[in-house]
């Protein structure tokens, strides 16, 4: 038992996809794989009916010349399509760092802001300082467009 189902115990979860090279001889995992709601795809001789898969690859499943062809193909497919997955999840990764990154900055930004807004205590020489740093108080003699006199 443990030579025909060894694989099959020690899965996590089940699978995706099930790849089958003779889905006629591999009846029994067919109809696993059916029952279980898991896509099929079969290599699929003359001596099959291709409906009883979901993705049926025409070959010559008796030849393992043939068989070596379609699943050397099927492999680089797989090994192509986990890279693209992982370069993009390493982009993710880029961009969730960045934005991490950029919060972290705006929260910094927005601090600093709101500590400006409050003033700072002994800070400044006695110059009332608001949002930007740089509102003077007006002191009554010098002659401003705040001192009410118009300037000549």
């Amino acid at each position: 038992m443990e030579k025909v189902l060894g694989g099959i115990a020690q899965l996590g979860r089940v699978p995706a996809a099930l790849f089958i090279v003779d889905i006629g001889h591999e009846h029994i995992a067919l109809a696993e794989s059916k029952r279980l709601g898991v896509s099929t795809f079969g290599v699929v001789d003359t001596n099959c009916d291709p409906n009883k898969v979901d993705f049926a690859i025409p070959a010559n499943d008796d030849a393992t010349k043939s068989i070596a062809i379609v699943v050397n193909y099927i492999t680089a497919a797989i090994e192509e399509g986990l890279a693209e997955r992982q370069a993009a999840k390493d982009d993710d990764v880029e961009d969730n760092f960045s934005d991490e990154n950029e919060k972290q900055a705006a929260k910094i930004q927005a601090e600093a802001e709101a500590e400006a807004g409050r003033g700072r205590g002994g800070r400044g020489g006695g110059q009332g300082q608001g949002q930007g740093g740089q509102r003077r108080r007006s002191t009554g003699g010098g002659g401003g467009a705040r001192s009410g006199a118009p300037r000549r």
